[in-house]
């Protein structure tokens, strides 16, 4: 039986981002995991307190209380990926050693830097987002790509044949999102 994991791309328009996007000149510069379309169970390496840049780590993102909440003019594209049973419960087994670790788990910067360079910079549990969610994927069985999750990119999936588009523009005018803050 198949599945659908979705993959959200996003660009929060923060100083940090617009550096990013000045060099790689994609849309978006964020990359999340999600296993549902309403984006309630989603996970990445980013900021893990909203006002402080600079202490990143994993995190369990929230749309309606994390970092976007503070970013309201987030723009976003999101894609579902088909995967089977299986490939979802591998991916879940993977996320459980991050939860219960997630105090082990550092931002990858360096490794940032090193996309630049089209060298990979890798630290065992040191992640940058695209990385993060390249590497369940990889972990899992799923290959979109010939390269190391090391090296990818958010731009990288948005090229990606195997992703299905399903939303593009502000992150709090997508239908599902709408509906949780109406309540």
């Amino acid at each position: 039986m198949t599945q659908k994991v979705y993959i959200l791309l996003s660009d929060t328009g923060t100083l940090f981002t617009k550096s990013i996007k000045k060099y790689t000149k994609a849309p978006y510069n964020h990359a999340s995991l999600a296993f549902d379309d309403q984006l309630h169970d989603m996970y990445s390496f980013g900021r893990k307190k909203p006002n402080n840049p600079l202490k990143g780590g994993f995190v369990k993102e929230n749309v309606l209380t994390g970092t976007y909440r503070r970013y309201p003019n987030t723009t976003c594209v999101i894609y579902e990926l088909n995967v089977t049973d299986r490939d979802v419960i591998k991916m879940k087994r993977l996320l459980t050693i991050f939860i219960k670790n997630k105090q082990r788990f550092l931002y990858n910067i360096l490794g940032v830097l090193g996309v630049s360079m089209n060298e990979p910079i890798e630290f065992s549990n040191s992640y940058f987002c695209s990385q993060f969610v390249a590497e369940v994927l990889h972990r899992s069985g799923i290959e979109l790509w010939d390269k190391l999750p090391a090296l990818v990119t958010p731009d990288d999936f948005r090229k990606c044949e195997r992703l299905s588009l399903i939303y593009e523009g502000k992150l709090f005018d997508y239908e599902p999102i709408k509906k949780q803050l109406l309540k």
